[in-house]
């Protein structure tokens, strides 16, 4: 499984020693408004840690856990998904998914990890695109996404809520 890092971020595939981590992000219903409107429970925080992790078993790809290189400290997580999202019109290339807890929002360090998250996978994936979801309320991931080469280019219903789909292409280098 791939490790990714930037100059301030070590990005890790998620693991069960992130469980302290995960509950405590996912609890914070600062954090989650914009996902699923509501805190979850350690129960259904584990259940999304085993899913992330399958995912990498199954896909050979799926969320990275964020840290601070020299801290330490956990940021959040970015991914490559195949979530098998029931929506129309359905994903029909690799997802891209990220957050990062309130007390590291504003300092750059979803757009560096995004940024690292999109290399691989230009690199090592070969669809001709990427796409993601975002709530039309979720103004600083629809600004991030923007910035990173995404544009809409659909509206769909997920689990009761209206999201805007984007996608971006693959970007070739070298």
């Amino acid at each position: 499984m791939t490790v990714l890092t930037t100059d301030r971020l070590t990005l890790t595939p998620v693991a069960a020693s992130d469980m302290d981590d995960l509950i405590d992000l996912w609890a914070d219903e600062t954090f989650t408004r914009h996902i699923m409107g509501r805190g979850l429970s350690e129960e259904e925080v584990w259940f999304r840690c085993l899913r992330d992790l399958g995912h990498w078993q199954a896909k050979g790809y799926g969320n990275w856990s964020i840290r601070e290189t020299e801290t330490g400290a956990y940021v959040g997580s970015v991914g490559v998904l195949d979530y098998r999202r029931e929506m129309t019109p359905a994903f029909d290339a690799p997802e891209l998914g990220w957050g990062v807890a309130p007390a590291f929002q504003g300092q750059g360090l979803a757009h560096e990890a995004l940024q690292a998250a999109l290399a691989w996978t230009d690199a090592y994936r070969l669809e001709p695109r990427t796409v993601c979801m975002i709530s039309p309320d979720n103004a600083p991931s629809l600004k991030l996404a923007e910035r990173v080469g995404y544009r809409p280019y659909a509206e769909a219903d997920y689990k009761g809520s209206t999201v805007t789909l984007f996608e971006r292409p693959r970007t070739v280098t070298g």
